[in-house]
């Protein structure tokens, strides 16, 4: 898969860099969205900017898995490159939202190739007993943008132009095109095969559906509604065909054989419900930060900082001992610190003190950031090249997915308890006291804070506090199945060789 003069180094900071730019990019984007929309308008538009790109990297990532199994990673990581930074340039010129919406979608397109194919490429190049080094460097950067995004994307808004959340994709991206031009030669000895058409369109149909319907439903449509239902259905409609049709391929999209690899399966599960989890940290521990102890979005972007430092670590440690014990033992490891660190998050009152919470984000990070490193891994447990792509690929997917379902879910859960604790609250007041609350969302703005009378602010407060601590503790639920999971995981480890590996 590799020529023996490759320059490593050179070839993995390509892959870091692209990896960073693609991870970060939804997030960053969606602390500079207050701006967008006050310049470009359509407020009722604005969750398309967000939908287009993930539904684009969604649908892309299994394909192009895929695809840099038939025909070579590097024009793949390559292509997903210059798509990504023209979609980043042709965002920072759009004039209207949904002008914004679709270069999103190319950008998209762009990430869905990135990120799982560079893991597999570090699968490729390494040996055995550096690998788990290596994703554990990507899955630190991986961890890393997830709290990287939200205070560059503040800082850049505030200081500079939103457009320049896109901007600054671009030397980025030139320096990783650079080195991976340069510094990777990949060898060309890859096998022909029947692209899975079929597969690959009902694969996207059925995203697209499913997407959307999270999206819309309970926003500009009742869940009830036609629209919402129409969607639901053209997604299990269309995943069953593509499961059909996947059985019948000969070189299927996802081939499900894999699933019957019993790491592999316990892998894709778990690579689901840490995204369905970690995501509402990302989401909900800025808004505590604003609403409990009045920071502005700065300052929440920046305490989440202990967050990633937690994650870093665990995605560092967890690749080291990757090669002394098996995946299932650090998993565990994985999910007690994940468990203890959510409790104490679900724990929070109005009183909870910050160093308090960043020893709690600390915990929490710690406990993720092994599965950023341990699950891609695992994923191509003594896979041949072939199908490295593809298991990547569909671990990166799931992770995604995970994260879509996990935000809608418990962020619906969230507003509907906040809302019931709010009433809670001024149950009994004079139509008067309800008129004076105003908007809870002044709460987030210095200037509004200080008009809202004390009484009031801080039924509110404590109102927005217990909703979020409460969605924490009911994270709980998906974990316990990730405890679950993890038994499933065997005593499969990282063998390592003291012969020099053979080059493919």
């Amino acid at each position: 898969m590799i020529k023996k003069d490759t320059n490593l180094k050179p070839v993995v900071a390509g892959l870091l860099l692209g990896i960073l730019m693609a991870a970060m990019d939804n997030t960053i984007v969606a602390t500079a969205m207050p701006t967008i929309i006050s310049d470009l308008g359509d407020f009722d538009k604005y969750i398309w900017v967000t939908s287009a790109y993930m539904v684009a990297v969604m649908a892309g990532m299994p394909i192009f898995g895929k695809l840099s199994d038939m025909y070579g990673r590097k024009r793949f990581f390559m292509f997903g490159l210059i798509v990504f930074l023209l979609g980043s340039i042709l965002c920072g010129i759009a004039h209207s939202i949904v002008q914004l919406s679709i270069y999103r979608a190319i950008q998209g397109i762009g990430g869905g190739a990135l990120m799982p194919i560079a893991f597999t490429i570090v699968f490729d190049i390494f040996p055995p007993e550096n690998r788990g080094k290596m994703t554990g460097l990507l899955g630190a950067v991986f961890g890393a943008s997830s709290i990287l995004g939200p205070l560059l994307g503040a800082y850049i808004t505030d200081y500079i132009s939103w457009h320049w959340i896109f901007y600054v994709n671009v030397p980025i991206g030139i320096v990783s095109i650079f080195l991976i031009v340069t510094f990777y030669h990949e060898s060309m000895q890859h096998s022909k095969q029947k692209i899975d058409w079929w597969g690959a369109i009902t694969l996207v149909i059925a995203v697209v559906s499913l997407m959307f319907a999270l999206e819309l439903g309970g926003k500009q449509y009742d869940w009830n509604s036609v629209q919402i239902i129409s969607l639901f259905v053209s997604f299990f409609v269309f995943f069953a065909v593509f499961f059909f049709v996947e059985l019948k391929a000969a070189e299927p999209i996802l081939p499900l054989w894999l699933f019957k690899r019993r790491l592999f399966a316990a892998s894709q599960i778990l690579a689901f419900l840490y995204g369905a989890t970690f995501i509402i940290l990302t989401v909900f521990i800025p808004i505590f930060v604003q609403a409990v102890y009045g920071g502005t979005a700065k300052n929440s972007g920046l305490i989440l900082t202990p967050m990633m430092l937690g994650s870093v670590a665990g995605s560092s440690i967890g690749g080291i001992f990757m090669t002394k014990t098996s995946y299932r033992n650090l998993m565990f490891v994985s999910v007690i610190s994940y468990i203890l660190g959510m409790v104490l998050l679900g724990s929070m009152t109005v009183d909870t003190s910050r160093w308090l919470l960043t020893l709690y984000m600390i915990l929490v990070g710690f406990g993720v950031g092994f599965s950023f490193s341990l699950l891609p891994t695992a994923s191509l447990h003594n896979l041949e090249p072939q199908f490295r792509g593809t298991a990547n690929s569909t671990n990166s997917f799931l992770r995604s997915f995970g994260m879509t379902l996990g935000v809608t879910i418990f962020g619906t859960i969230q507003s509907n308890l906040f809302t019931d604790k709010l009433k809670d609250a001024f149950k009994g007041m004079p139509a008067a006291g309800h008129f004076k609350m105003g908007n809870p969302q002044q709460i987030f703005e210095a200037d509004q804070r200080s008009k809202i009378p004390s009484f009031i602010l801080d039924k509110i407060i404590h109102a927005m506090s217990d909703s979020i601590t409460h969605t924490f503790l009911l994270t709980l639920i998906p974990i316990a199945f990730i405890v679950i999971t993890i038994f499933f995981m065997g005593k499969a480890r990282i063998t390592t060789q003291r012969k020099a590996p053979v080059k493919g």
